[in-house]
Parts: C-alpha cells; structure tokens; sequence
C-alpha cells in the first residue's frame, strides 16, 4: 500500500475521535449533581427521611427524562461494548459490574431490568433471581448460589434479589426457630446475624478485589404507592399472574421491613460498595437515576478497545481485493463527511495508483478501477 494512502488513513483516524474519548462521568446531561453523591448511604440510615416521590438531583420533568434515558443508550451501548472486548481480548480484563437490585414487591426491580439493562446488548447482560432456596441451595453456605451467580469477565450482571434477603427476611420476620414452607429454619440469634453480616461484608471484598464492580441499589418505595400498584395488579387480569397473597402479609408488616432494611444497609454500606436508596414512587425517575449511575460507573472503569493484534492496513488490502468497485465505491461514500473530502481521497487513491504503475502488486486497483469507482458513487448518489 502506498505511503500517501497510509498516512491519509492515519489522518483521518486522529482527526476523528470515538465517543468513548469524549464521555465525562461528571456532564451533567440534566442532573443539577452526580445522583452517586445524592443517593449513597454513609454512616446510619433513617429511611423515614426519604421522600419516595421525590426526584433527588433531576430538576427537570418526566418527558425530559425520558428523553435523557434515551442519550444514555448510545454511551452505555459503546461503554458494555469496550467492557465486554477488553475482557475478550488476548490479555483480558477481569473487570466487570454487578447490579445487587432489592426492593419490597411492585417497587421496580423488574422495571429496572427492562428498561435500564434493555438499553444494552442483552449478550453481555447476566441476570439471576433468587427466590426461597431449593433443596439442593439448602445443602449449602447461604453464599454458595451467589457465588456461582456471579459475572464473568466483561459482563453486567444484575441481582434481582440476592444474598441480603439471607438477613433481611429473618430480621424482618423474626422467624426464630420458625419452619416455612421450603423446610428453611430462619434463625435470627444474634450471634447467627453477626455471622452473616461478616459473611457478606468478606464476601463483597473479595468480589471488588477480584475486579468486579458493586452497584447495589435500594428502590425506596411508599406505603401508599405500593397499595396503589397492588391494586392494579388486583384490578387486571393480565396482571394477575404477579400478585401474591404472600405480598399482603408482607404489607402488615411494612414498619418490621423498613426497620431491617434500615439496619441492612446500614450494617453493609461501604466506600467502595455504597448502597443507593433510589426514590421509587415515581418508575421513570427510579429507571433514570440507576442508568445514570451504571452510565458513570462505566465511564470512571473506563474500558479501553483492545489493540489490534495484526496489521490493519495490510487487512485493508486483502478485504479490498475481493471488494467490487461498486462496494468499495458505496463505502467510501458512506464513510465520507462531504462529497469533497471523498474526491480527496479518490485522488490519493490516484497518486498512489500512479506510484504503483512500475509494481501492480502495490495498487488494489488500477486507474481503470478508480475511474469506475467514481462512476459508481455518483449513480449510488443520484439513484
């Protein structure tokens, strides 16, 4: 290949920056602050502080949010992206991120996972629900699903529900020496909670040292919002299916939930894995403030393309080998900012044409091809 077609190559590629080298976790794309600051847990909750139909950072309405969900896809697309190829490439990242997703029924979990991991490529998305343990989950450590859950190198994982119901429900409940239905013993002494609390705080650390990312995410939902949308569930036959009677029982003892969800998070809050409390009354700003999250999460990771292993320009010419000139001619266009810069390099393509006149086997085409790629490109303009 030519110098002149090289260095043009070369040009163009240094003039023309990927998105990812302009991504800012701190542009604020509608948020007054960075919702991480806004929404963390440090030191004690008190979640009777927390107005649930609040929209904490975001001035701005539902439509302007919706719209703000809507940018978001293009960089979380690009950033799951890079994450994903830095992982898969010969000297591999071991980085990766885990979305922990709790929240009492109808605040939004299932929402989030549509809406919010929808944005991405559902190939690099692993997602696990955990429900009451089986038989087999109950022959073992109460982390032992969990581990096996985790996500590989490259991936978003998320929790929906996870290791915290292993403290959050017998605290709530307070099912000492209680049998439920599964054959579980719910043991809430003391000494047992202490146990599964360093548990899960060894657990999270050994998870971040081994490169993967904790987002853990509180959907904050009320009293008054959740009855509202369990009677939507009541009131819908195509919503029948998700309604439990199991959630009213849950409802009754809403203080005893608010309280273990108090000291859970309280107890598990950490620099390096903060929990968010996400105001969820209102589903579009609950959606929004999580996808801007992961957004910046990514962004600060900062994935990177992987180098090529192999000679690009070399590869060029190969492809461009068994490449018509009506393909090659429609490409350069396609890739072209103006129909001058594409005559440009049409005419590049003719100096070095006519350096490789003495040795065709440096030209991809002759003067004859470049001719007919022009013919080409202008019926592909006007047709």
């Amino acid at each position: 290949m030519g110098s002149k077609k090289k260095k043009k190559r070369a040009d163009r590629a240094d003039a023309a920056p990927t998105r990812a080298s302009t991504m800012d976790s701190s542009r604020q794309r509608g948020w007054t602050t960075d919702p991480r600051k806004l929404l963390a847990v440090h030191g004690e909750l008190d979640l009777a502080t927390i107005y649930r139909d609040k929209t904490p950072g975001w001035d701005e309405g539902k439509k302007d949010g919706q719209k703000a969900m809507e940018d978001q896809a293009t960089d979380l697309a690009e950033l799951q992206e890079r994450l994903f190829a830095q992982a898969h490439s010969d000297n591999g990242s071991s980085e990766a991120v885990l979305i922990v997703l709790q929240g009492l029924d109808t605040a939004g979990k299932g929402g989030i996972v549509r809406h919010v991991m929808g944005l991405v490529d559902p190939q690099g998305v692993s997602l696990a629900a955990f429900k009451a343990p089986t038989k087999e989950e109950l022959k073992h450590h109460f982390l032992w699903r969990i581990r096996r859950e985790l996500p590989e190198p490259g991936m978003i994982g998320v929790f929906d529900r996870s290791h915290y119901e292993d403290v959050l429900v017998p605290t709530a409940q307070k099912l000492v020496g209680h049998d439920d239905e599964h054959g579980r013993s719910w043991v809430v002494d003391d000494k047992t909670l202490r146990d599964r609390y360093r548990a899960i705080r060894r657990f999270e650390k050994r998870t971040l040292e081994k490169g993967i990312h904790i987002i853990k995410i509180f959907l904050a939902i009320s009293f008054e919002e959740q009855g509202e949308r369990l009677r939507e569930r009541l009131d819908r036959r195509d919503k029948h299916w998700k309604f439990s009677t199991g959630d009213l029982v849950v409802r009754n003892e809403w203080s005893q939930y608010q309280q273990a969800y108090q000291e859970v998070i309280s107890r598990t809050s950490t620099d390096d894995a903060p929990w968010y409390v996400v105001p969820a009354d209102r589903k579009w700003y609950a959606r929004l403030a999580v996808s801007e999250i992961l957004r910046r999460t990514l962004i600060d990771i900062n994935p990177s393309w992987p180098q090529a292993d192999f000679d690009v320009d070399q590869a060029l010419v190969d492809l461009e080998k068994t490449t018509s000139p009506e393909a090659l001619a429609r490409f350069a266009f396609e890739r072209s900012d103006s129909h001058e810069e594409f005559l440009d390099a049409l005419a590049v393509m003719d100096e070095d044409d006519d350096e490789g006149d003495s040795d065709d086997s440096q030209s991809a085409h002759s003067g004859d091809d470049a001719d007919q790629i022009r013919l080409s490109t202008d019926a592909f303009r006007y047709n």
